[in-house]
């Protein structure tokens, strides 16, 4: 009785913390849904949504609504598994980041001494999930969709945590609170150079353009789903809403010291008020570039990563260790 009483505060925790990280996913879905349309609209000149509830905020609950009732159509030559299994596989494992963020002081799931790889690993099986997909089905765009995508994660993640790596050496940790802690100064300006290359590999990771190659509709029609409708589509997409969240709180973490920011008067929980004007500043600049700039080759993408972004990226983490050291 003593160990279950022992427990419970624990499990208490943890039913607390995966709640709201339902939460978080499901809420930024529908709201990065909703301004990612009126943004795209204000910046080609046009309103968006704007026929359902005041200026469309409904329209991304009704599409949610149709997208559910509609029927999961898998094709005939598809490999049923993994056809169904590649959502699922894609979507599981984004609330599993968020547990370790610090949102504020107070308002962290768990602390844990490896917070930023635990969030890089967990991260990457959605390069396993796209590579299911266009494998499971049967379709060449989402065959070569799926490879693309692969190509691109795994050489984007090199440089990516390299920059990071750079500030982990300055503050001797890989727990993402003691990051926030260690940052007396932001360390956007003690390391702009990584800051700079994390950006240009955050983009890409997430598939965002004018990085999308992977699904890119003017040569593959959607990329690796082609093929998915109805829900397995929503789940990719939520996945995918989710990773940008997550590429930006790692960002405002490392770069923008996290919950930092003049104290508002009043109110207890002020952190997460900063926390979340940056890391939806960055949601804003991945929107925002993406109706701005043409998507690019994918040979111009690729060498983008090994020629320039990888060299300057361990220039920066030699320099850092030097100056460091000494």
């Amino acid at each position: 009785m003593e160990t279950l009483n022992s427990f419970a505060p624990e499990i208490l925790r943890i039913v607390i913390a995966v709640v709201g990280a339902m939460i978080l996913v499901f809420g930024n879905a529908l709201v990065m849904g909703y301004l990612e349309r009126k943004l795209a609209g204000h910046f080609q000149r046009r309103t968006g949504p704007m026929e359902v509830g005041f200026h469309g905020v409904l329209q991304l609950v009704v599409d949610g609504i149709k997208l559910m009732a509609k029927q999961l159509v898998i094709p005939a030559r598809a490999d049923k598994p993994l056809y169904m299994l590649a959502p699922i596989v894609s979507f599981a494992p984004v609330f599993l980041p968020l547990l370790v963020i610090p949102f504020s002081d107070r308002i962290q799931g768990f602390d844990i001494d490896v917070g930023l790889l635990f969030m890089l690993a967990i991260a990457s099986i959605n390069v396993l999930a796209i590579l299911i997909g266009g494998w499971g089905s049967n379709n060449k765009y989402s065959m070569l969709g799926s490879f693309r995508a692969v190509a691109q994660s795994i050489a984007y993640e090199i440089p990516m945590l390299i920059s990071l790596l750079a500030v982990v050496f300055m503050t001797n940790t890989f727990s993402l609170r003691g990051i926030v802690e260690a940052q007396n100064i932001w360390f956007i300006f003690l390391q702009p150079v990584a800051f700079l290359i994390y950006i240009v590999c955050m983009v890409a990771e997430t598939n965002r353009a004018p990085f999308d190659l992977p699904e890119a509709e003017s040569e593959l029609t959607a990329g690796f789903h082609t093929e998915y409708s109805g829900m397995g589509f929503s789940l990719f997409m939520m996945a995918e809403y989710t990773y940008m969240l997550i590429a930006s709180s790692i960002a405002t973490v490392f770069f923008l010291g996290g919950t930092s920011g003049i104290p508002l008067p009043y109110f207890e929980y002020t952190g997460i008020i900063w926390f979340l004007l940056k890391v939806y500043m960055f949601m804003f600049f991945l929107v925002w570039i993406r109706w701005t700039f043409p998507r690019t080759r994918f040979d111009q993408l690729m060498n983008l990563c090994w020629k320039y972004l990888l060299p300057f990226s361990l220039v920066n983490l030699l320099i850092t260790v030097v100056v460091v050291k000494l």
